[in-house]
């Protein structure tokens, strides 16, 4: 029998079970209360009359009026004979009183019907007693009904609740648990429904599904052998190191690169926890590190420098997570990550034959331009001779390119001087306030020429900063030269010194046009100016100043407001 025939049989007759206690139980209910009303109608309101009737007879003695009384309640008397002997006796009582009427005073009459009246009052009396009895058969009669029939209604409902949820349940837990193993790769499992509802046609299709799978499967293993071994030949002869761990750290495939690298044999690789390799390898430790944190793509900063067939190679590390969306699901699963370490010797030889062409040229640059700057200071001398108006204008123009070329010059040296590590810092004690007068006096002349007052407010009994003097000087001049270049004119600039737990704060405040949001992040990047500034620059001072004050164990950073000017600040730790 199909599954919907066996649910709507069961369900169906169990409706049915029901239906029939409720119309048996309204049918025996319906009859209790017929019997009960044939007592009240036909039996209690005769017994009434009589009563009524008595009482009529007993006020003969005191008036007539009792004879109205008698009247009308043997009226409805003779309206209401409803038992066998009711009709001879209730005509007894009406000719007795028919007599009575005549002879009101007559006692034999009055004695006569009060002995009719008693017999109609028996006659009922027995009636009640009889349909009382009718009574309580009818009610132990549906008491019994309805019991039998609940009775087997509960039964039928018994049985339904204890057989059809496990015939529903049990097969769809096995087809779900089928399900998950076909799902896992199991594609061996079957159905065994021995059954001919549509949980059996449900079973022969699953079995048909999991055959064609597992003929699929082994049809295809070949081609997946053959696709593994492509991708295992590529990641060999690939130039970069490439490790790749599962979720727990194992080392699942490593390239010949990568063995060259770390000095680690592929046997010892393959197979082993990357921790396990790193507590005798430097190299792999370092790599470890980086896989102790959040599933994420990270890249070194610092290039790794390692010695490899006797040469100084450079590499830089990327480590990409691997996550997955399993078949059927909607959350990625994350199943491992992939090491590459990518050789970047040949770009950082050129960086640094960059920096040394950089550093080189600059420093050459520096005499020539400082010659040409002498030149300029002597043709400025009135002894050697008087200048028309247009030679003093050329002449300007000549030292300001002069100044702007040596400023340049210096910023490229120091640049190179911080990319290639030559740079030396002298860290001592030394006080804030000389490094701030110096900062004021060297950009004293530029701001009385665009009308600019420098505020300084400088904090008391400040302690002493670990940090060297001539490079700070240099990061605070450069500072407050940005401030009064980009203010407006006629404007005011303010430097603040204040006093931290842990060092000091310094900040330059101007009154310029301000950094707009997009650009803020981008501010100390080497080489970079906002755009659409016109005023002159490398894009290098910022840059600088940033490794300088790096250097020195201290942090810069820049707040503004878009129209409202720019707060530089940088903070020196106490000696």
């Amino acid at each position: 029998m199909k599954l919907k025939a066996k649910l709507t049989f069961g369900v169906g007759f169990l409706f049915s079970m029901i239906l029939f206690l409720a119309v048996l139980s309204g049918w025996k209910i319906s009859r209790l209360k017929q019997d009960t009303n044939n007592i009240l109608v036909a039996n209690y309101n005769t017994l009434q009359y009589s009563r009524n009737m008595l009482l009529a007879l007993e006020q003969l003695h005191a008036d007539l009026s009792g004879l109205e009384l008698f009247a009308q309640n043997l009226k409805l008397q003779q309206q209401n004979m409803t038992e066998n002997g009711e009709k001879e006796a209730t005509a007894r009582v009406s000719l007795h009183f028919s007599a009575l009427q005549r002879q009101p005073s007559n006692l034999v009459l009055i004695a006569d019907l009060r002995k009719d009246i008693s017999q109609l009052m028996y006659l009922n009396m027995e009636a009640i007693e009889h349909k009382s009895k009718i009574a309580d058969d009818t009610a132990e009669k549906a008491i019994l009904a309805i019991s039998v029939a609940g009775t087997i209604c509960f039964m039928i409902a018994f049985v339904l609740l204890i057989n059809l949820p496990a015939t529903i349940a049990n097969p769809i837990a096995q087809l779900t648990e089928s399900i998950q193993q076909i799902a896992n790769g199991n594609y061996r499992r079957r159905l065994r429904f021995e059954r001919n509802d549509e949980f059996g046609l449900v079973a022969q299709s699953f079995n048909t599904m999991a055959q064609k799978l597992e003929e699929y499967s082994e049809s295809k293993l070949g081609k997946i052998l053959a696709h593994k071994k492509r991708i295992e030949a590529l990641i060999a002869n690939m130039h970069d190191a490439v490790i790749g761990v599962d979720e727990e750290g194992k080392v699942l495939f490593a390239n010949e690169q990568a063995c060259l690298i770390t000095g680690v044999k592929l046997n010892d690789f393959e197979g082993r926890k990357l921790q396990d390799i790193a507590l005798s390898n430097d190299l792999v430790n370092c790599l470890t590190g980086k896989l102790s944190h959040e599933h994420r793509e990270k890249t070194n900063a610092d290039p790794i420098k390692v010695f490899v067939n006797g040469r100084e190679s450079y590499f830089e590390e990327e480590i990409i997570p691997i996550n997955i969306i399993p078949t059927g699901e909607s959350d990625f699963q994350y199943i491992g990550q992939f090491i590459l370490l990518k050789n970047i010797t040949t770009f950082k030889e050129l960086d640094v034959a960059k920096t040394n062409f950089i550093g080189t040229v600059s420093h050459e640059l520096k005499t020539p331009i400082a010659s040409i700057r002498m030149g300029v200071q002597l043709l400025e001398n009135k002894q050697i001779g008087a200048l028309n108006d247009e030679q003093k204008e050329l002449l300007v123009s000549i030292a300001d390119d002069t100044d702007r070329l040596l400023r340049i010059t210096g910023e490229l040296l120091n640049t190179a001087q911080v990319e290639s590590g030559a740079i030396q810092m002298k860290l001592i004690p030394v006080d804030v306030a000389p490094i701030v007068e110096y900062a004021v006096l060297a950009n004293k002349s530029m701001a009385e020429q665009r009308g600019i007052h420098v505020d300084v407010h400088v904090a008391e009994d400040l302690p002493l900063v670990m940090a060297d003097s001539e490079k700070a000087a240099w990061v605070l001049t450069n500072l407050l030269s940005n401030a009064i270049r980009y203010s407006n004119e006629r404007t005011s600039v303010s430097i603040l010194v204040s006093k931290h737990e842990s060092g000091v704060f310094i900040s330059v405040q101007d009154a310029g046009q301000g950094i707009a949001p997009q650009y803020l992040a981008k501010i100390f990047e080497r080489y970079f100016r906002v755009p659409g500034t016109n005023k002159e620059g490398t894009g290098l001072g910022l840059s600088i100043s940033k490794e300088f004050i790096e250097s020195m164990g201290g942090n810069i950073s820049v707040e503004s407001e878009y129209g409202a000017g720019s707060t530089f600040s940088f903070f020196l730790p106490v000696a």
